[in-house]
């Protein structure tokens, strides 16, 4: 058993363990699903017998900072926010600007009735609400046994 690793070489800053340990805990499959490093909101999509339903992890915007289109059978659902922080005190000016976006694109299905989308934003969750073609609708029916 080895305790300590040779470093590759006169270049290395760390030794090759710790080197390792940095690419892990960078690569981008170890991320949050939100977080400003991933760049992309977690998605659920939940199928019912009238719609698909797809909820967006998006806290901390306002429902004007979302878009939502749909183009030739592509729905995207992007954002933008930006913030502008300026404080004047005793001499002292502090500016501060932050921006934050996405963009997701989904492929709707021929069932969809892309006319009928509804979107709504409540508590951090963007919601929408994707109708089926009355065709598409399951219908539940009852079948009787004899």
């Amino acid at each position: 058993m080895t305790l300590v690793k040779k470093w590759r070489g006169a270049g290395d800053v760390f030794p090759s363990a710790f080197s390792s340990w940095i690419e892990d805990f960078f690569n981008e499959s170890n991320l949050p699903r939100w977080s400003g490093l991933s760049g992309q909101p977690a998605v659920n999509i939940r199928e019912t017998d009238k719609s698909f339903v797809l909820e967006v992890a998006a806290p901390g915007y306002k429902k004007e900072d979302f878009s939502v289109t749909v183009e030739n059978d592509l729905l995207t659902i992007s954002c933008n926010q930006e913030n502008k922080v300026e404080e004047s005190e005793k001499g002292y000016t502090r500016q501060e600007f932050s921006y934050s976006s996405f963009s997701r694109s989904f492929t709707l299905p021929d069932s969809v009735n892309a006319d009928n989308i509804k979107g709504s934003y409540n508590n951090g969750i963007l919601t929408i609400e994707l109708p089926k073609k009355p065709e598409a609708a399951k219908v539940r029916k009852t079948v009787k046994v004899s």
